[in-house]
């Protein structure tokens, strides 16, 4: 059963408040025996700040065949989490070919985290949290004023033929973070963004990446992670990728000094990377405030990394950076036919490592771990 905003009281005009609308239509249909479909047909329609909850009678399909206006003004823009959240939503679908578009550039500006500590938040764009067996796919995702897509506490989600913009110098826009989450697909999608495309912190497991387009942005990262004890991620697989003009290809990055923690079974495999800064690199002393100690080590545990079939473009000549903890050496870094080429006046690409046991198959360009990372310095990576 379809059940059409605009029979709520929706108006597309881009100017109207239709929040009201889509709470109404959400909850008919979730009290229908069966679920139900509720629709944005095309046109503009403002929605303000929204949460959605479950313990619907069937399954929830979000239909958004035109676009979603988030507000510009201050008091529904900062000092809030979220724009549109689902919470306890089981068997719920978004799709359509509609636009959600945050008009992030009322925002940005408010971004100043890092140098006011006493910062206000700005809301992600669509919040899934405690949501089960569901599917976001054929929707696109524009101007985020923070976090494009962020999963918590979610489990069995699909995400896929999305497009995910924002300018690459727009603050903390990433594309997707998960987190506390697992069993999560993203498939067949592209992400332009001014921050990670994907990212996850601690709880993030059983997550399958492949055919994603990444770029501009900071690339795929794992982290960071340290801040908290037990943070941990694993069973991460990254394949059939495209990083384009990115500052990373995938990273991992873990606070110095920080708690205990682990990232292990992390695979990286068919990977293609055009003029991306850092295609390969592990960062165990990401400090991006100059707060953090140079002395102190890393206590998040890397092991089970593999590294495979990635090739492609370098603009730094330092293609591989393995920089690893000295009191928790990174173990089991698998490299297996990798092809990274530099060309600038410097040479050829070239790799540096410490503290980080690697082995490696078939092709090796640049060969690994050609120059050893002696000092203790703070992160110089975003």
């Amino acid at each position: 059963m379809i059940f059409n905003v605009k029979k709520y009281g929706g108006v597309a005009d881009g100017k109207t408040d239709n929040s009201k609308a889509f709470i109404d239509a959400w909850t008919q249909a979730c009290q229908n025996n069966g679920g139900g479909v509720v629709l944005f047909p095309a046109g503009k329609y403002l929605v303000k700040p929204v949460v959605f909850t479950g313990g619907c009678k069937g399954p929830m399909v979000v239909q958004i065949k035109g676009t979603l206006l988030a507000p510009v003004e201050v008091k529904s823009s900062i000092d809030i989490n979220h724009w549109i959240t689902f919470q306890y939503v089981d068997n719920l679908v978004i799709n359509g070919g509609g636009s959600l578009d945050g008009q992030g550039p009322s925002a940005w500006p408010y971004n100043n985290c890092m140098n006011d500590p006493h910062c206000k938040r700005l809301p992600t764009t669509l919040r899934l949290d405690f949501v089960t067996n569901s599917k976001i796919h054929d929707i696109t995702s524009i101007n985020s004023k923070n976090v494009h897509i962020n999963l918590f506490a979610s489990h069995d989600i699909t995400i896929q033929n999305i497009t995910i913009s924002a300018p690459g110098d727009s603050p903390n826009t990433d594309g997707i973070h998960i987190g506390t989450s697992h069993h999560i697909e993203i498939l067949d999608s592209v992400i332009a963004t001014g921050d990670d495309c994907i990212s996850f912190s601690s709880g993030s497991n059983n997550i399958k990446i492949s055919g994603v387009h990444c770029g501009p942005g900071h690339g795929i990262s794992i982290g960071s992670l340290g801040k908290g004890a037990g943070d941990d991620v694993s069973f991460v697989d990254i394949r059939n990728c495209t990083f384009v003009g990115t500052t990373n290809g995938v990273r991992v990055k873990t606070w110095a000094p920080s708690q205990p923690g682990t990232v292990s079974h992390l695979t990286v495999e068919y990977v293609r990377v055009d003029k991306v800064d850092n295609p390969i690199i592990i960062d165990q002393q990401y400090c991006p405030s100059r707060s953090c100690s140079t002395t102190e080590s890393s206590r998040v545990q890397i092991q089970d990394v593999k590294f495979s079939n990635i090739w492609g473009s370098s603009t730094t000549q330092s293609a591989i950076t393995l920089k690893c903890s000295q009191t928790n050496p990174c173990q089991k870094i698998e490299m297996r036919d990798i092809n990274l080429r530099y060309n600038g006046p410097e040479g050829s690409a070239h790799s540096a490592c410490t503290n980080a046991d690697v082995v490696t198959y078939g092709q090796q360009q640049p060969l690994p771990c050609t120059e050893k990372i002696e000092l203790l310095y703070p992160s110089i990576f975003d």
